[in-house]
């Protein structure tokens, strides 16, 4: 257990360092092009997708069994941490349409963990 806890964390930590990193490239393009924020919907949302299937990715390699679990539980933890900052610290609760990504966030992640589990088993 102790194996996927630690697989599921370095997920995690993976996920907020690229949603970090595309956050910042965004916010340069914000900052620096004509671009406003509502025409990068789209690309906000794959880069999000992305991120939780690297983060999947990383989660199942470490892992190395049962990816779509451990992918899963990535997706699972990254959303409770995001409901509570959301909740404890904004007062809001999550909307219908958040609870849709995130359901669409937790299969990309899913996804990640069996494709990190084959990953690592091919390079044994």
């Amino acid at each position: 257990m102790t194996k996927w806890g630690t697989a599921i964390v370095y997920g995690v930590v993976t996920i907020f360092l690229l949603a970090a990193l595309i956050s910042f490239f965004l916010s340069l393009i914000l900052k620096w092009t004509n671009v406003q924020e509502p025409s990068l919907t789209w690309i906000i949302f794959a880069g999000s997708l992305l991120s939780m299937f690297i983060g999947g990715v990383v989660a199942g390699g470490k892992g190395k069994e049962r990816g779509w679990l451990i992918g899963g539980g990535t997706s699972l933890l990254f959303t409770f941490i995001v409901l509570v900052f959301q909740f404890l610290g904004l007062e809001k609760a999550f909307t219908i349409e958040q609870w849709l990504y995130h359901l669409i966030f937790f299969v990309a992640a899913a996804l990640g963990g069996i494709v990190g589990v084959n990953l690592a088993a091919s390079r044994n």
